[in-house]
């Protein structure tokens, strides 16, 4: 069932969760981009702001409409740095008088509310958490991370030219089930329509007392999300896309991305499910204390693949055909789904413009060459 939160109870919410013993983080305005960041009240987000992407482009203008919360969408920030950080302490060891100690080193975790997640946004927290949690053995700091967050959905109104979310099924529509604890459609200028998906989440919306909506309100809130799903431009075909790009593994296309791709590992940094990682060890220059560290990596990087005295991958053309292939084809194999949710975050922080819907397009239509 649905209801009506007026404005002002974004901020009752966000106390009510503080109350709870959460942090609030949300998307601010920062450095000309949207990130995510601890919030105290709405006045942190990023109101009457718009976003304007296109490949290799971002920035934040204000908007010529009735001004919104939620209408700039998320930029180069992923929701994935609460449960998998970019660096995290494995263990530390220590020698003193001449005996060697290790520990194990698990941070504090603290209660997180995230606000303002969009749906594929929820659609890659559900693809990390199979990575995580459901495909092999349990990440179990992970496991301690995301049982600590509660999420707080919201449907998006408007779509950026580099959003494709309608092609992979991940949006802009919010379904039950989806993994959100409250999901608010916000109605700019009048409150959010709103409706707890779990049983947190519900008891959460009772505490604020709402009123029940009406039916233009409820109108009006199908209508937006609606035209946000018919303003998107940017199309994927994925029938059959898994098995013509495993086809294409010997495709001229690839040349051609050689010649484009900077292998800067931007789209890999930016992309809320990639999840390859390394470890990096260090020591003080006693040699008493030592740590290792996980660390995010990136398969573009020229010793991502080294194994053995050499690189597998040595060209550019072939590490981007490992990652464009494994999102896309692979992926479907070892966890059932696309590894793409159509953020087009990768397209819009390409320094170059590379677009994934356009070369995953163009690779499966040309013929191979052997």
């Amino acid at each position: 069932m649905s209801v009506m939160l007026a404005t002002e109870d974004l901020d009752r919410l966000l106390e009510f969760l503080r109350d709870d013993g959460y942090r609030t983080l949300g998307p601010i305005a920062r450095d000309g981009a949207i990130t995510y960041a601890p919030i105290a009240d709405s006045t942190d987000l990023p109101f009457g702001m718009v976003d304007e992407q296109a490949p290799g482009s971002f920035r934040l203008v204000s908007s010529t409409a009735t001004p919104a919360y939620f209408d700039a969408l998320p930029g180069q920030a992923s929701w994935k740095d609460v449960a998998f950080p970019p660096r995290e302490a494995l263990w530390e060891s220590r020698r003193e008088d001449g005996r060697l100690s290790f520990i194990s080193v698990v941070r504090d975790v603290h209660k997180t509310a995230l606000i303002g997640v969009r749906s594929c946004e929820l659609a890659a927290i559900s693809v990390q958490d199979k990575i995580f949690l459901r495909s092999g053995p349990t990440d179990p700091r992970y496991e301690i991370r995301r049982d600590q967050m509660f999420l707080v959905a919201v449907e998006c109104g408007r779509a950026a030219p580099t959003c494709f979310c309608t092609s992979m099924g991940t949006g802009p529509r919010i379904n039950p089930g989806q993994g959100a604890d409250l999901v608010l459609t916000e109605l700019p200028g009048k409150g959010f329509v709103a409706r707890g998906d779990t049983d947190r989440g519900f008891d959460l919306l009772n505490r604020l007392e709402p009123r029940s909506a009406t039916v233009p309100e409820l109108e009006a809130a199908v209508t937006r999300v609606a035209r946000a799903a018919d303003s998107i431009t940017r199309h994927l075909d994925t029938n059959g896309l898994k098995e013509d790009l495993a086809a294409a593994a010997s495709s001229d296309a690839w040349k051609d991305l050689e010649a484009r791709c900077l292998a800067c590992g931007n789209c890999t940094l930016v992309c809320p499910t990639c999840f390859c990682s390394s470890t990096e060890d260090s020591s003080d220059l006693s040699g008493d204390q030592a740590s290792r560290d996980r660390v995010w990596a990136s398969c573009f990087t020229l010793d991502y693949s080294y194994m053995y005295g050499h690189t597998v991958r040595n060209g550019v053309g072939t590490r981007y055909r490992h990652w464009i292939t494994h999102k896309l084809s692979t992926w479907v194999d070892q966890f059932g789904s696309f590894g793409c949710v159509g953020c087009g975050r990768c397209i819009t922080w390409c320094p170059v413009g590379i677009d994934i819907v356009e070369e995953a397009t163009r690779i499966t239509k040309e013929p191979a060459h052997a």
